[in-house]
């Protein structure tokens, strides 16, 4: 079932819990040592994934804390005007909003965080069961977080307690994003988060991540330490992503020929392309190949957010023959397939 326009207020098909930061960097996608002016704009994986869902039409809700300052206000002015509905937003008079600096350098990037202490940090059970979280949470079908959540928070056992309860509560299903960031754990045992993984219904995870946080990139091993409750959604080194339900059944799609410009945000926009499927009721194969289009949409901008593609290349593309599909190349500006005649801007919107 999809959503609405994702407006404040309404129901959303999807509630994503996580810190917003706003991102700052080079005007001129300059290093930051030569930057003399920096760019700002919004980042966050939960935020990235509600930006995400609500571009292609699904109605999503960002559930977070954020500082009573200007940072605070420009992510919440951002995600609202771009549909996200930020009603259960709660404003922290003490603590700040996180930020991160992107420096580039050709066509890699590296990330300076700056959210210690922040008012996202104080996301708590209390938090959780408050109001205007709870009323978003009880108008939502999928309850959304990713492991970046549990390193934030001060205490991820509870954290987990309560969501988990959430989602009894209110009838969710859990989708958890793994985006493994070992700053944030420092020395910490990830035993939480591996516990959020076997709650979920659906679980994404990178293989590279996988090895490094869980022992084990293989999605057979993979079953066995997180159970038998997840869908799993493992994306390969080789660009390949795979689906795993518990019954067995699998799917697998290569990802589609891109030219890159930032890799940052593509991870979560591949999990708003996987959702956004899931929530159309498509098949695993769909699901997965929506996933690789959102994500290389975000692949070939300089930003954590890209327009979705129109809504009739989206279902040429998922309908498509294998060999249509694996000669389709992104480009910043244009889709080029044999699917599709002719080749199709990226940017323009068509629902």
């Amino acid at each position: 079932m999809r959503g609405g326009a994702g407006q404040q207020g309404r129901p959303s098909a999807v509630a994503c819990v996580g810190e917003g930061l706003v991102v700052l960097s080079g005007a001129d996608a300059e290093s930051l040592d030569a930057a003399r002016v920096l760019r700002r704009s919004v980042g966050g994986a939960e935020c990235n994934v509600a930006s995400g869902l609500v571009a292609q039409g699904v109605a999503a809700a960002w559930l977070s804390r954020v500082g009573d300052d200007p940072f605070g206000r420009f992510v919440v002015a951002d995600l609202a005007g771009r549909g996200v509905d930020v009603a259960a937003v709660d404003v922290d008079l003490s603590r700040p909003t996180g930020l991160y600096l992107k420096d580039r350098d050709g066509s890699s990037s590296r990330m300076h965080y700056y959210r210690n202490g922040s008012a996202a940090s104080a996301m708590d059970a209390d938090w959780l069961a408050s109001d205007a979280v709870t009323a978003a949470l009880a108008a939502a079908e999928i309850l959304h977080v990713s492991g970046i959540t549990l390193g934030v928070v001060a205490d991820p056992g509870a954290f987990v307690d309560a969501l988990d309860a959430a989602r009894q509560r209110h009838g969710l299903r859990l989708t958890v994003d793994l985006n493994w960031r070992p700053a944030l754990w420092g020395q910490r045992d990830p035993v939480e988060l591996v516990r959020l993984l076997s709650l979920a219904d659906l679980a994404f995870l990178g293989a590279d991540e996988a090895q490094t946080a869980l022992g084990t990139g293989d999605v057979a091993s993979l079953r066995t330490r997180l159970g038998e409750r997840p869908v799993i959604v493992l994306k390969s080194d080789d660009h390949v992503a795979v689906s795993a339900a518990p019954d067995g059944r699998t799917a697998s799609v290569s990802a589609l020929t891109v030219d890159v410009l930032d890799p940052i945000g593509a991870g979560d926009a591949f999990a708003a392309g996987y959702l956004a499927g899931t929530l159309d009721g498509r098949p695993a194969q769909q699901c997965l190949r929506l996933g690789h289009l959102t994500a290389a949409t975000v692949l070939v901008t300089d930003g954590d957010h890209a327009p979705a593609a129109p809504a009739a290349v989206r279902q040429a593309l998922l309908t498509c023959p294998d060999e249509q599909w694996a000669a389709t190349v992104v480009r910043a500006g244009a889709i080029e397939s044999p699917a599709l005649h002719p080749s199709q801007p990226v940017e323009e919107r068509s629902r």
